[in-house]
């Protein structure tokens, strides 16, 4: 028996901001991104990077059910692509996630939708997270 080496990436983001300026963010493993609040500024907004963590999650995740289906040999190209509805009353929220996939490949339509449903349903770790009520431990200092 072959004994698997896992090794687990660390996670989170610390986000830094002064009296004026923009938030700064920087992950656990020392990547870093500035975010920008102009609805014409190019670069990512806070809404944008919830968007962006779904599709980059499904499209992975639909990689690997490929694999996991024993197609990863004939899909050549997944794409997701991430938008949304924010609510017009109440707590400002995004109530619609509206998700566009493009799977290519020598699939049939049968496929295609398996490896979309079992990305979206059951791998990704963020749809999964977003459908959930995660709960939230916040803590305060000085």
């Amino acid at each position: 028996m072959v004994e698997l080496k896992v090794k687990l990436r660390p996670v989170g983001a610390t986000a830094v901001l002064g009296r004026t300026g923009f938030p700064h963010v920087t992950s656990a493993t020392g990547g870093e991104i500035d975010i920008v609040t102009g609805a014409s500024q190019p670069g990512f907004n806070p809404l944008d990077l919830l968007y962006c963590s779904l599709s980059a999650c499904l499209v992975l995740s639909a990689r690997m059910a490929a694999s996991q289906m024993g197609v990863l040999d004939r899909l050549t190209e997944v794409t997701a692509q991430v938008t949304g509805e924010k609510a017009a009353e109440g707590l400002s929220r995004v109530v619609k996630f509206n998700i566009a996939f493009t799977v290519k490949g020598d699939l049939d339509e049968e496929t295609r939708e398996a490896i979309v449903r079992a990305a979206e349903d059951e791998i990704c770790t963020v749809s999964n997270t977003i459908r959930g009520n995660p709960e939230f431990v916040t803590t305060i200092s000085g």
